[in-house]
């Protein structure tokens, strides 16, 4: 059941937490897994991941490149346009607002307020 809840809850986040992994240059699919996987977020397989990624670049939000491989397959890198910038920066203040306002009810304190 906490893995069902934990899926539902991913799935609104997602995209913003897969704007987060390209913050710092480029990347490729199983290395923002790997990420999110280290980040703790579970094991984001590529049936979960590539539409999020693809449904990125159709928004204008990355640019995907395929670049061929010396050895093995080749892969497609991602990166952020400046439009993704703006929106993780302003989807990760809305994100960081309903996050407040969620540990606010479980908690009964108000964040930054007296305890």
């Amino acid at each position: 059941m906490a893995a069902d809840r934990r899926s539902s809850w991913l799935k609104g986040v997602l995209d913003l937490l897969v704007l987060s992994c390209l913050t710092d240059g480029e990347s490729y699919g199983y290395e923002i897994s790997k990420a999110l996987t280290a980040a703790g977020l579970g094991d984001i397989k590529g049936g979960t991941l590539y539409p999020v990624l693809n449904r990125l670049e159709e928004a204008g939000l990355a640019v995907g490149e395929f670049r061929a491989a010396e050895r093995g397959p080749g892969r497609r890198y991602y990166r952020l346009t400046d439009d993704g910038r703006r929106a993780l920066a302003e989807q990760g203040a809305s994100w960081r607002e309903f996050h407040a306002a969620v540990t606010t009810m479980l908690t009964g304190t108000v964040p930054g307020g007296p305890e």
